[in-house]
């Protein structure tokens, strides 16, 4: 969205806001789908491709690439063709996306494919989440956390489709195409509902390509503290209770899976804690909460005082993404006349950009950090690390505050 835009002459009613937050909430689920369903054929694509697990490894960086390097030009895109257009636009691109991975033959054309694959991804969800925070704001109370809660179910849903389909010994070449053609129809259909904001006439274009704007740095920063933690114990936590604890592979697998649920759930939730108790009490409260858990895992001497630990590290960083996005969207846009940007902020896409630019770089660097920590040390000093982290969410929480609210004349 560029640096004033205004709704298409259309006053919208509470209906049709409702509606809005729906089929916001919908393209949410959509985008976590695609996600979810990529996941569970990566082995899969390994045996097809031919790759080593270090070139998969490999591989796998260039999705989180992509997405840095393409989410600055979702605001350019967006003032364009009118946010609505956009998002249908860059939800079908990312949708269809999912595809090309499973047809790729080598490791270079699969590098270029992912790093497809993310670029789509990244501009989808910039383009996503400044529609959310937009909708959130005329609605006047939090459904942020409620959205990514909603990308999370999507998530589910999606693997859990994916599982059946690789137990049922279905080829990824018909099952990623068939997934990315209903998801993309799926897509479209909830892009008829969101909010169709527009470019105001003779408004400035967003800068095609910007770095983030200084205002997004502290907010982007506890957004990488949290994507750290969440990535580590994806990544990491099966690994670690299978190495580190002697858990069984069921064991193992059963904690990576209550992980995901445990962030879904507190995701979903989140909106009412929020709130009631407002977004630096909530999450400060859930960086105390995280690290409880990380202490848990670095001395656990049984499986399930680990898993439980990882359990609160996941109820602990859930809401810090979804709150770290909107305050980027409030980020000198705070309380201004719908749609408007305030003169000389940045308009909220990019501010989002930004934010999503550094959470998305730590999700980058965090696999291959704690590996590299471990193999230094061990893997109980990599998620010491998880755990000063989240102890960083708890003091760094006050960024997250809602600025003092004003209403242009």
């Amino acid at each position: 969205m560029g640096t004033a835009c205004d709704t298409g002459g259309q006053d919208w009613t509470q209906p049709q806001m409702r509606q809005a937050r729906w089929a916001i909430a919908l393209v949410f689920a959509v985008h976590g789908a695609v996600t979810g369903s990529f996941a569970t054929r990566i082995p899969w694509i390994q045996d097809h491709a031919g790759v080593s697990s270090g070139q998969l490894g490999f591989a796998l960086a260039f999705p989180a690439i992509g997405a840095a390097l393409a989410m600055p030009l979702a605001g350019r895109i967006s003032h364009r063709l009118g946010a609505r257009a956009a998002q249908r636009f860059l939800l079908a691109l990312w949708c269809i996306s999912l595809a090309p991975p499973a047809f790729s033959p080598g490791l270079s054309t699969l590098c270029l494919a992912l790093f497809g694959y993310g670029s789509m991804s990244g501009m989808a969800d910039v383009a996503m989440n400044a529609l959310g925070v937009e909708t959130e704001r005329r609605l006047g109370r939090s459904i942020m956390s409620g959205l990514h809660g909603m990308w999370s179910v999507g998530v589910l849903v999606g693997s859990a489709a994916g599982t059946a389909a690789a137990h049922t010994d279905v080829d990824a070449r018909l099952h990623l195409p068939l997934a990315a053609g209903l998801l993309t129809v799926l897509g479209i259909l909830a892009c008829r509902g969101v909010l169709d904001l527009r470019s105001t006439p003779g408004g400035q274009p967003p800068p095609r390509f910007a770095l983030p704007p200084r205002s997004a740095l502290p907010i982007g920063a506890i957004g990488f503290c949290a994507v750290f933690a969440e990535g580590a114990s994806l990544d990491w936590a099966a690994v670690y209770l299978r190495d580190a604890l002697g858990a069984s592979a069921g064991a193992a697998a059963a904690c990576t899976t209550a992980f995901t649920c445990t962030m879904a759930i507190a995701r979903l939730i989140g909106d009412a804690l929020v709130e009631r108790f407002g977004p630096v009490r909530a999450i400060r409260t859930g960086g105390v909460l995280a690290t409880l858990g990380g202490t848990m895992v670095v001395t656990a001497a049984h499986p399930a005082a680990a898993m439980g630990g990882f359990a609160l590290i996941g109820l602990g960083v859930a809401l810090v993404v979804p709150l770290a996005f909107a305050a980027a969207g409030r980020a000198k846009t705070g309380g201004v006349t719908p749609g408007r940007s305030s003169a000389g902020g940045p308009a909220p896409s990019q501010s989002i950009a930004g934010v999503a630019t550094i959470t998305y770089t730590s999700g980058l660097i965090a696999p291959s950090a704690m590996g590299s920590i471990a193999y230094a040390t061990s893997l109980t000093v990599s998620f010491g690390l998880v755990t000063a982290l989240a102890c960083a969410i708890v003091l760094a929480a006050g960024v997250l505050r809602p600025a003092q609210q004003h209403v242009e004349p």
